[in-house]
């Protein structure tokens, strides 16, 4: 088969569209025919050398797919050959094929394209996770989401708004933030022209949000913590600005806050499954009718993976820049 490679460390030219050996399901996988993946953040820091996979994982980028199962290996029940389904990935989505646990496939939900539905595994799993399973946020509590126009962005948005939340987002222009309305956002935040921290207290008579998703880490460590809610959770999953920082534990113990930080690539192939199971429950049912949609800015065939690459670095793109496979 061929699979976008990285040659050594480096920027988007190190990318190439190369023949490697086919992959070969065992006992409890399948393998599936890829159709088209999807640009992730990690994706990026794989190809510069700062995100190494896990042990045992496929070593080339990709982090979700879309595709038909060509293949399934021993002990695999509920899945047949033929079966159209994306899937959340440890690598390897950048190929025309891939093997993947059954614990983390995912039928693709009716009336999408493989592209819409390659947009949909890495997204979902994370806000589902991150934002309900673990922080629980309910209805009628403020999530504040910091890039709102990203993929994980234009999903939580969502998924928070179906549940009855109220959202505020940060995001870097007026045309992104008039995306984010489009979505559902309630209270939109221009971080190149605003102070979150105030313009949240503002919107909520000071109340501050209840659960923050963050993507920014160390840059934003003390001021999320000043944006929460009494008893808000903080949950970093990101580290664009930065992995070290400090916070005033007096002003967390005062809100009675909380800080977690986590992340899905590397989590117990266990945990995935739970992480999915709980998406193919709650998440697929709202995209099946329409109430949440997956976000895709622009399809690239994946021999350019190295133009996606540098679509998603200058981050001008809503949603999810996706790569045509099949």
């Amino acid at each position: 088969m061929r699979a976008i490679t990285i040659s050594r460390p480096g920027g988007p030219e190190v990318l190439t569209w190369a023949e490697v050996p086919d992959p070969e399901p065992g006992a409890g996988e399948v393998l599936v025919e890829v159709a088209a993946s999807a640009v992730n953040r990690a994706d990026l820091l794989q190809r510069q050398g700062f995100y190494e996979p896990p042990p045992g994982s496929s070593p080339y980028p990709g982090l979700e797919c879309a595709g038909r199962i060509a293949a399934v290996g021993p002990n695999v029940a509920g899945w047949a050959v033929g079966d159209e389904v994306c899937a959340l990935l440890t690598g390897g989505g950048y190929a025309q094929r891939v093997v993947v646990p059954t614990g983390q496939l995912l039928p693709r939900p009716a009336g999408l394209s493989a592209e819409q539905a390659a947009a949909l595994p890495e997204v979902a799993c994370t806000v589902w996770s991150n934002v309900f399973m673990l922080a629980q946020l309910r209805p009628g509590e403020t999530l504040l989401v910091h890039g709102g126009a990203s993929g994980i962005g234009t999903m939580a948005i969502q998924l928070a708004k179906a549940v009855g939340a109220r959202v505020a987002v940060t995001a870097g222009s007026r045309e992104k933030l008039a995306r984010c309305a489009g979505l559902g956002a309630d209270v939109l935040i221009d971080y190149r022209e605003q102070d979150f921290v105030e313009a949240l207290r503002e919107a909520t008579d000071g109340g501050g949000a209840d659960v923050i998703l963050d993507i920014m880490g160390a840059r934003y460590l003390q001021r999320n913590v000043d944006a929460l809610a009494v008893n808000g959770r903080l949950v970093i999953i990101g580290l664009q600005g930065g992995v070290k920082g400090e916070i005033d534990l007096n002003s967390l113990l005062r809100k009675r806050g909380a800080v977690v930080a986590t992340n899905l690539r590397g989590r117990p192939l266990e945990e995935k499954a739970a992480i999915v199971a709980a998406v193919r429950e709650h998440v697929w049912p709202l995209v099946e009718s329409g109430v949440v949609r997956p976000v895709v800015h622009e399809v690239v065939p994946v021999e350019d993976a190295a133009e996606a690459h540098r679509l998603v670095e200058r981050s001008g793109h809503v949603g999810k820049v996706v790569l045509r496979v099949g």
